[in-house]
């Protein structure tokens, strides 16, 4: 008989998730239930952007964005991964072809990145219920399979930055629907139904990803901050931002 502490994993055990990952997502499909029962903004895929004044704010200096973006995109190679950050992404991508900078992840300020991009910190903080904030760079020909965030009390925001032509080979699918991003325009959805993205073109799309809190009647409204509150000191956070931190150490490493 062989002494299983010796044996390697089998397959299944490879792919089983933490227990708080498993108990987590149990707990969070009731709770999605519940979000969308007391959504102030309905449930569906996307949502018309002019409901949310804040959008209007962010497109009228997406050019300030874009300047800051820029200079960022100088390292571009530097970048970590999304992966390399959130390790939950690895079954959507292994290569280096999503890069990310953050601002925000979870309500965690990136202190660094944020005094390298100051105009785009002061206007994200200016968002109602802003959670995560980063620069979400696919290069050319980058697929992310189709996934479900996890999720219902956000609402994903993507704002054009660098967008590629020709539009239609560079979109995403939310549910049935398909949008194609423009520089300096909103798209905002809900990324608990299926999505999807593809940028099929020769160049590199970039947006300011941002997941906002999602406006709900009272007191449904704290039932969803509480839920967030122990997303963000769950261990897959936690981890999330110990990979940041290790990245920035190595960056300042390397530049000095």
């Amino acid at each position: 008989m062989t002494d299983s502490s010796t044996q390697a994993p089998s397959r299944a055990d490879k792919r089983r998730k933490p227990w708080y990952i498993r108990i987590g997502r149990r707990l969070l499909v009731g709770i999605d239930r519940f979000i969308a029962r007391h959504s102030l903004v309905g449930d569906q895929p996307f949502f018309d952007t002019s409901r949310f004044a804040w959008t209007k704010t962010l497109e009228a200096d997406w050019q300030k964005i874009r300047t800051e973006l820029d200079e960022v995109l100088r390292e571009r190679d530097q970048l970590p991964n999304f992966q390399d950050i959130s390790e939950d992404q690895q079954r959507l991508s292994r290569d280096d072809q999503w890069k990310t900078f953050f601002l925000y992840g979870y309500g965690y300020r990136m202190e660094e990145n944020c005094e390298r991009c100051p105009e785009t910190a002061r206007l994200i903080e200016q968002v109602p219920g802003m959670k995560t904030a980063m620069f979400s760079i696919l290069a050319p020909g980058k697929h992310i399979p189709a996934h479900r965030g996890p999720y219902k009390g956000v609402l994903r925001y993507h704002l054009g930055l660098q967008v590629p032509e020709p539009r239609e080979q560079c979109r995403i699918r939310v549910d049935e629907q398909i949008a194609h991003w423009e520089e300096g325009r909103s798209l905002l959805f809900d990324d608990t139904f299926d999505h999807e993205v593809w940028n099929e073109t020769e160049g590199q799309r970039v947006v300011l990803f941002m997941d906002v809190e999602r406006p709900m009647r009272f007191p449904a409204s704290l039932v969803n901050r509480l839920a967030f509150t122990l997303i963000r000191l769950s261990p897959f956070v936690q981890r999330a931002r110990r990979n940041e931190k290790r990245w920035q150490r190595n960056r300042g490493t390397a530049r000095h």
